[in-house]
């Protein structure tokens, strides 16, 4: 079915698929880059860190499993549905993920995602990279908006949130399933010119 929109959508399409997927610096040393499939066995590991297992239920379970999502991160930049890249050292050390899901062109909003490896935790590496991704999608592609949400007992991701720019919106009462039950989640936002 084919939406008919009273106003002109706020990203027009092609804004994502008509270049490749950038290369974006952070920090000295890291960027975000695109996922390669040597990448697979690191990505792999962080979900079966305690952390990142106890906030994520959506994971794989075989290095073939996450080449299949590798595959499935190209089409969606190829189909301007997300952005997926690695968080990484200059050397090709994986430190992290971070990506922009549920892009909608219309109204020209996305939401952020993120987990980092126990190596790279508390040293700001996850609040650097959500910063240039953002910085990214709403300064040069014309995003509007940028969300994220989290579940209010994870304390980290609030503090990532905040320290990138990200203000709390509010409680989502309920709105998420993780391997112990239901949980509260935080909504944070972004919106072009906040600094």
């Amino acid at each position: 079915m084919t939406r008919t929109l009273s106003t002109p959508p706020t990203l027009p399409s092609g804004c994502l698929a008509a270049a490749p997927q950038p290369v974006l610096p952070v920090a000295e040393g890291v960027l975000l880059r695109p996922w390669e499939r040597a990448d697979a066995r690191a990505f792999l590991s962080a979900y079966e860190d305690e952390e990142t297992h106890r906030w994520h239920t959506h994971r794989p379970s075989t290095v073939a499993q996450v080449e299949d999502w590798f595959d499935g991160y190209r089409r969606d930049w190829e189909r301007e549905r997300g952005c997926h890249w690695a968080v990484a050292r200059d050397s090709g050390e994986v430190l992290g993920r971070m990506a922009l899901r549920r892009v909608d062109f219309a109204d020209g909003v996305a939401n952020a995602a993120y987990w980092v490896l126990p190596a790279a935790r508390g040293a700001g590496v996850a609040s650097r990279a959500l910063a240039a991704v953002s910085a990214w999608a709403l300064d040069d592609i014309g995003f509007h908006r940028l969300e994220l949400d989290h579940s209010t007992r994870n304390d980290a991701s609030c503090r990532v949130a905040t320290k990138a720019g990200y203000r709390l919106e509010g409680t989502k009462r309920d709105a998420a399933v993780h391997d112990d039950g239901r949980h509260d989640m935080h909504l944070h936002a972004r919106v072009r010119g906040d600094r």
